[in-house]
């Protein structure tokens, strides 16, 4: 079955949206939740990931919404919307449970 460029884009940005969400959280997680002992010292470099990685998954997110409400796709901008909120209500919380 044939599906439009557009389609297999909103897709294509949709999967790697959620896929880079999950692995922010998992790293946030593993890295600052639920290891065996404190960190003696801050980690930078799950830090710098996790910085790159909500970067890549706000790329994707915007990309999403704005082609989605170019071709009015309204799946997907229900999606993206949802999407978008998830993801600064996960910020929200994430500042509220480490201060």
């Amino acid at each position: 079955m044939y599906r439009s460029g557009k389609i297999q884009f909103l897709f294509w940005t949709a999967f790697f949206s959620v896929l880079l969400y999950f692995w922010l959280v998992v790293i946030g997680l593993q890295t600052f939740v639920l290891p065996d002992e404190p960190p003696m010292e801050f980690p930078t470099q799950a830090a710098t990931l996790m910085f790159i990685l909500f970067g890549l998954m706000i790329v994707t997110s915007l990309a999403g919404t704005v082609v989605s409400m170019m071709i009015s796709n309204q799946f997907y901008i229900r999606f993206f919307s949802g999407m978008t909120i998830f993801i600064f209500g996960t910020m929200i919380f994430a500042k509220g449970y480490f201060g």
